[in-house]
């Protein structure tokens, strides 16, 4: 098993959306933890060692019939267990206490008083009255209204009298709040606590170390073999482009596929970048026509996201078949992908969109799997790159969706629709850019909108096409707020847009929040 010198966390999953939260607070920690469904089998949990596991939220109600169970044996183990929500409510239910419904949902900010014990002690973000409390996020419609025996409060609130218990002697923890998001102000407190004190972790998880560790894997898998990577210009398959060049060198060779729904100019950009600058074996394929084509007359959403992907991997397929002695595909999936895509074996997860960089690899392609970043957020994907010696202003790039500018145009995908989207992102990049708000937002982009309003330029009328203007600041992409970009920036860049992009005669901003909003509009 990889990482077999390290201290781990064993995340179980009851299906709660912001799962990956908690992973990633435990990854911050430079501790090494893993997500898995909480009906895995008790071999792996005794082979995965975990010095301590936590017990995620979920959707469900512990008192209905067939509902999740955490596995009986994390609690014969002897090691510190901490549930979160649904964690904390399956813990009493198991261990013999009561959970009954709340009569009404508590769903956002609350604040916990009288909070006690080595996880909780002292961490305070205001008072009332010389009452102390902690800032919270809560999502729940059910209540521990009695614990288990051995089991203590240590901390309540006025609408959930017992908000967090433990067992101080078996360190056992359960807190009805959620302090992955964050809305819980010192979160990460409370998981530093658990992680580096109650269950003794050694931060022992680093880039530097893991690129090491994973160049002597890929020598060790990959040997004297050829591996084809598909490479995107993203910030992810560089990454992996890089680790394994440095791993293999020329027997690394890439495919760029230009599927004609890059950004502005991008093409060019990344064959300079790669092979130029960076020496890799790369081969450029021009396919548009083929995209374009496929895409004619499909106006839905997840319908372009699939037909983009069997398209690319139809198109890698065929190119990869020039290559007869190639033995491995490389990828640049990361650990999000894994858990999006894949959910989990409970099946209490709700799935909100598809997602291109995982499933679909053909058996017919006859090749290995290499994925060297899919234990990696996206995060840690950057420090590594850093580590490996990539350019900051490429490892720092806003996020780009594999289906690319085909889901920024709504509905049908034409050319001219593409060609006008290209320009006007270009100039919104351009301005962020030159303005330094790039660095200060977490993603922005232009979408194009396929319907006409009149405008007004010179003394003619014109009756041309809108674009959406996006920009939203966010820590883990799980939700997010909108940029508070000065609304004179966006007059300027408006004002560029319909004077420079013949063809679009509005500009609007798109205010919405993620949730209940997504980040892309498809």
């Amino acid at each position: 098993m990889l990482h077999k010198d390290l201290d781990k966390i064993l995340i179980l999953d009851f299906g709660s959306q912001v799962t990956q939260l908690i992973a990633r607070r435990v990854r911050e920690l430079n501790v090494y933890c893993e997500i898995h469904p909480y009906n895995i089998s008790e071999k792996f949990i005794q082979e995965f060692s975990p010095k301590g596991v936590i017990l995620s939220g979920g959707p469900n109600s512990v008192y209905a019939n067939n509902t999740p169970k955490a596995p009986e044996i994390i609690f014969k183990l002897n090691i510190p267990i901490l549930g979160i929500c649904y964690g904390m409510q399956t813990i009493a239910e198991q261990l013999g206490g009561i959970v009954e419904s709340s009569g009404k949902r508590e769903f956002g900010y609350a604040e916990i008083y009288n909070c006690q014990s080595e996880l909780l002690n002292g961490i305070i973000d205001g008072s009332h009255e010389n009452k102390s409390f902690m800032q919270v996020w809560m999502s729940h419609g059910d209540k521990v209204t009695k614990m288990p025996e051995g089991f203590e409060v240590i901390a309540t609130n006025e609408s959930c009298p017992i908000a967090a218990m433990a067992n101080t002697h078996k360190h056992i923890y359960g807190v009805q709040f959620h302090p992955e998001v964050t809305h819980t102000k010192q979160g990460q407190e409370l998981y530093r606590r658990f992680v580096m004190f109650i269950c003794k972790c050694k931060p022992s998880w680093t880039m530097p170390n893991y690129a090491s560790e994973t160049i002597n894997n890929i020598k060790n898998q990959v040997g004297n073999d050829k591996v084809i990577l598909a490479l995107s210009g993203g910030v992810d398959s560089s990454v992996a482009a890089t680790l394994i060049d440095k791993a293999i060198g020329k027997n690394l060779i890439c495919i760029f596929v230009d599927n004609g729904l890059l950004r502005y100019n991008e093409a060019p950009q990344v064959m300079q970048t790669y092979k130029d600058n960076m020496g890799l074996n790369i081969i450029k394929i021009d396919a548009q026509d083929e995209f374009y084509t496929a895409l004619k007359g499909v106006s839905d959403p997840e319908q372009k996201r699939k037909i983009i992907g069997k398209l690319f991997i139809d198109i890698f397929q065929r190119e990869s078949a020039k290559i007869p002695d190639a033995k491995w595909l490389a990828q640049g999936t990361i650990y999000p992908d894994v858990i999006e895509s894949a959910g989990s074996s409970s099946n209490v997860s709700h799935n909100i969109k598809s997602h291109h960089n995982v499933g679909g690899l053909p058996d017919s392609l006859h090749l290995k799997l290499l994925e060297p970043l899919r234990e990696l957020f996206k995060d840690e994907v950057r420090s590594l790159g850093i580590s490996l010696g990539l350019p900051k202003n490429m490892i720092y790039r806003h996020p780009f969706p594999g289906p690319g500018l085909g889901v920024r145009i709504l509905g049908e995908v034409k050319v001219e629709y593409v060609s006008l989207l290209q320009k006007a992102d270009n100039i919104f990049i351009e301005e962020l850019q030159s303005s330094g708000y790039y660095d200060k937002v977490s993603q922005a982009f232009a979408v194009f909108l396929p319907v006409k309003s009149v405008g007004v330029m010179g003394d003619g009328r014109t009756y041309d096409y809108v674009v959406s203007l996006r920009a939203v600041e966010t820590s883990d992409f799980m939700t997010a707020n909108v940029a508070n970009l000065p609304f004179e920036f966006i007059t300027k860049v408006a004002n560029r847009i319909i004077n420079e992009v013949n063809g679009i005669n509005r500009v609007v901003y798109d205010v919405s929040g993620k949730p209940p909003s997504t980040i892309e509009w498809e």
